[in-house]
Formats: C-alpha cells, sequence, structure tokens
C-alpha cells in the first residue's frame, strides 16, 4: 500500500515525502508542477519506495486512477495556492485550486474509499492539511483553539477555509475517514524564495533591500517543517476520525525579529565587507488587510496524539539559514524562472 501526497514538489510537501521515505513507506508524490512546485525538491528520492505523478487535483478521474494503481492507503492533501500576496493579486487560481481542486480530491477519495474492503476499507484515511488563517487576526491575548470561529480576511484564506468545510462536510454526509490540520506559519528547507524567511536570506545575500511590511511588528507563530512533518505522521496514524487538530511551534515572532535573527546568523557565517546584514532593512507599504496575530493553541494535539515539536526557534532558523547557504543553486533556478523576488499583493493586478 502506498501513502499519497499531494503538492508533493512544494515547500511543505517535498519535506514530508523525504520524512515519508526515510521512515520506510512507500510515497506516490503528486504533483502539478506549478511555478511553486519544483521536481528539484524531490529528484534525490528516486528509487523504489518513491513514485512521481505530474498531475492536477482539479482532474477527478485522474486522481481516482492513481489511487487505484498504486493500491494507496492513505492521502495527505497538501496541494494549494498558497502565498497570500499573489491571493490578492489574482484570487482565481486560489478558488480553483483551493476549493475545486479539495472538492475533486474528495470525490475520488471517496469512490476509491466506497470501493475498499475488509482491512484496507478500515485504514483509509484522507488528511487534509490547512491553515491558521482561516481564523482570521486574533489581538493581543488569546490564541486560536480548534473551535475557533472561523473569519478569514484574505482570498488564500477564504479559500482555505471553503476547502476546510467540504472536507468537514464529506466526513459528515458521506462518511469518508478525514482528518485535518490547521498549522502555523513553517519555515525550513525548500521553502518558495517569495516567502518571508527565504526571500529575507536570499535578498541579504544578494546585497539588495529587505522588506518589511507595514511596522514590522505583525505577529505568527512560527513552526519547523520538519515538526510540522512529524505532526501529519502522527495525526495520520493516530488522529480520531472526523478530528481537526491545531499544529502549533508555541514561536510567537513579530516579522522583525525574524528579519533581524536572520540577519545576526548571516553576520556570524558570512559577514558582509562592511557594515551589517541588518542595514538593508527597509519598511515599506503594508499588505491589504494584513492580520495583525496568529497564535496557535496545539494542547489538543500534544494531550491527546502526545506531539511535540522538538526545534527551538533559534535551532530551526539556523538549520534554515545554513540549508539555503549550502542550496544556492536551488533558489538560483528557481527565481530564473518568472518570480524575480518582486513585491507582490498590493491588489493592484486583482481579477
Amino acid at each position: 500500500m502506498s501513502v499519497f501526497v499531494t503538492g508533493a514538489a512544494g515547500f511543505i510537501g517535498s519535506n514530508l515525502a523525504h520524512y515519508l521515505v526515510a521512515s520506510g513507506r512507500k510515497v506516490v508524490a503528486y504533483d502539478k508542477l506549478t511555478y511553486a512546485g519544483n521536481y528539484s525538491s524531490l529528484e534525490d528520492l528516486e528509487g523504489d519506495n518513491f513514485i512521481f505523478v505530474k498531475g492536477d487535483i482539479c482532474n477527478t478521474d485522474a486522481v481516482y486512477a492513481a489511487f487505484k494503481k498504486y493500491s494507496v492507503s492513505s492521502v495527505f492533501h497538501l496541494a494549494a495556492e498558497s502565498h497570500v500576496d499573489r491571493s490578492i493579486d489574482g484570487p482565481a487560481e486560489f478558488i480553483n485550486t483551493n476549493i475545486v481542486g479539495t472538492f475533486s480530491m474528495l470525490s475520488a477519495a471517496r469512490k476509491y474509499f466506497e470501493a475498499l474492503v475488509g482491512d484496507q476499507r478500515a485504514a483509509f484515511r484522507f488528511l487534509h492539511i490547512s491553515t491558521d488563517e482561516v481564523y482570521g487576526s486574533l489581538g493581543a491575548e488569546g490564541y486560536f483553539t480548534e473551535d475557533t470561529p472561523y473569519a478569514p480576511n484574505s482570498p488564500y484564506s477564504a479559500s482555505k477555509a471553503s476547502s476546510d468545510h467540504l472536507v468537514r462536510a464529506w466526513y459528515h454526509t458521506y462518511g469518508l475517514p478525514v482528518l485535518t490540520t490547521n498549522c502555523s506559519n513553517n519555515y525550513g528547507p525548500r521553502q518558495f524564495p517569495e516567502k518571508l524567511i527565504p526571500l529575507i536570506i536570499h535578498n541579504a545575500l544578494a546585497g539588495k533591500e529587505l522588506p518589511i511590511y507595514g511596522d514590522g511588528k505583525n505577529i505568527r507563530d512560527w513552526l519547523y517543517v520538519e515538526d510540522h512533518c512529524r505532526a501529519l505522521c502522527t495525526v495520520m496514524e493516530n488522529g480520531a476520525v472526523g478530528e481537526t487538530y491545531n499544529v502549533g511551534g508555541n514561536c510567537e515572532k513579530q516579522n522583525i525579529e525574524i528579519v533581524k535573527t536572520i540577519c545576526s546568523i548571516l553576520d556570524g557565517i558570512s559577514p558582509k565587507r562592511s557594515g551589517r546584514y541588518e542595514d538593508q532593512i527597509v519598511f515599506v507599504k503594508d499588505r491589504p488587510g494584513h492580520d495583525r496575530r496568529y497564535a496557535i493553541d496545539a494542547a489538543k494535539i500534544k494531550r491527546e496524539l502526545g506531539w511535540q515539536p522538538k526545534e527551538t526557534f533559534e535551532s530551526g532558523m539556523r538549520k534554515t539559514v545554513n540549508w539555503y547557504m549550502e542550496n544556492k543553486k536551488w533558489v538560483s533556478d528557481i527565481i530564473s524562472g518568472k518570480y524575480q523576488c518582486q513585491r507582490l499583493g498590493l491588489g493592484d493586478q486583482a481579477e
């Protein structure tokens, strides 16, 4: 039996594929290879326990055929358009991939599941990976729990909220054995360089400005990607069907703190000829509808499933900076295409 990972050439998906293969699982990596899906993130996995299938999650028949061909036992559904700035400039792709694509995945999974019998039917699971952004923006205090009402504020978070509701409906209406996780901001290796941390690392080393939105005091709860991968496997193996689990790193940081931490690490391992990397920081116009604070209460997954993050912010961030320093070709190959680290998300290109 195989584990099916959608969005496997993306950031979290590629790290999950590496984690699963290292754990001895046979992985079917399913990805359309859009701008943020890079096969170079998977090419070192080629072997008996890894199969790559180029495919679109919106093609229900193709997904169902892959399920049957590879005798899939479980599905990690990560494929999604995920960048808030891009959703502001072009929301249509987010509606199509995140909502229609999830509907397609659920339809294929339901058809496949209903044909299973015995132990295979009992073991089948569909894990939908979502985001804390569906909950909206927090004030200075409090945390998102699994019972927090949804209040999405961007096209991205609205599309993910919609997909979460579809997953819930397929469980209650059709009995599909689903699980859902809502995670905080991930960081680590293989993240597309439009996201804050890899963008800052790249720009710093290239001598470019380090842009910080607004006053830089927007707060996110940060989670090292390998800790997230362990959480996903824990939920898949031991989570209760129909349940939602919040996954967070217990690591609230302002954006300005993140940038200054990266600068400090680079000052130590790759110092500039003159000055410090922090000198490159500039404050730019804020993102429209920029949520002020996210923070996850991960007590449920810790209490019920025994998961805890292993990396501290300091250890995880140092590993992250070192990975990008050691894999500059990976970054340069990506930015040689359409994305050139330009500013997105001001809304002037919205559909």
